[in-house]
């Protein structure tokens, strides 16, 4: 598995550096080093964000907080370690899309009754006074599904730390080469970023394929 170190040097070997940097935290010395340790963490969070990683997806039971809302039936804690926030669930749902949760005012036997509700919740984010991340839900017991700040490379897929490798290399282009040949370059690293990241979501993507059956409450009562 790559290291931080390994991606970085990965990165300097795309602008054709000589890529022998030896530490980035501390860095070693070399300017190289510098503006890895400056930018690593800028571009491996940008990415993470960008996708629903398998790798660095999680699911928690929400803790309430003593917030209180005139719009909202529920405030909940937000996570620490939280990079984008994903899906507010019904902690009974048996589907991360849809489940078979009958729709209100059915009768049992109806043709409304049991049929599938698209269960993730509505919600918001927002910042409370003490500058604590707080999610507003009418879901209770909720729980939460997230992308999470993960900085242990080895929980990494190959393809994302090809895409890292280019994305970093997009921002080291302009304080290492300098000028228009280094922007010229930035865009270049730039394009291949996006080639990889398509590559990579879609394989990520087929590893939790699901079978998404979503019946809002106006379509089945059409």
């Amino acid at each position: 598995m790559a290291s931080e170190v390994d991606i970085c040097n990965l990165a300097l070997a795309h602008l054709g550096d000589v890529a022998n940097v030896s530490a980035i935290n501390p860095p070693d010395g070399s300017a190289q080093s510098v503006y890895c340790a400056r930018f690593y963490p800028i571009a491996r969070d940008s990415l993470l964000e960008t996708h629903p990683w398998g790798f660095a997806t999680k699911r928690i039971a929400l803790a309430l907080t003593t917030n209180s809302s005139n719009q909202w039936s529920y405030v909940y804690a937000g996570p620490t370690d939280v990079v984008n926030y994903l899906r507010v669930m019904d902690p009974n749902a048996v589907d991360d899309f849809s489940g078979t949760l009958a729709l209100p005012n059915s009768l049992p036997g109806s043709v409304n009754a049991g049929q599938g509700l698209y269960t993730p919740q509505p919600f918001v984010v927002e910042i409370d006074s003490s500058g604590a991340d707080v999610i507003y839900t009418n879901q209770q017991d909720a729980v939460l599904v997230y992308s999470a700040l993960v900085t242990d490379t080895t929980k990494f897929s190959p393809l994302f730390v090809t895409t890292l490798g280019y994305l970093l290399a997009t921002a080291l282009a302009g304080p290492l080469i300098k000028g228009a040949n280094g922007r010229a370059v930035a865009k270049e690293m730039m394009t291949a970023a996006m080639m990889w990241m398509g590559k990579a979501a879609g394989s990520d993507a087929n590893q939790r394929r699901t079978n998404i059956a979503q019946s809002v409450s106006w379509m089945v009562n059409r």
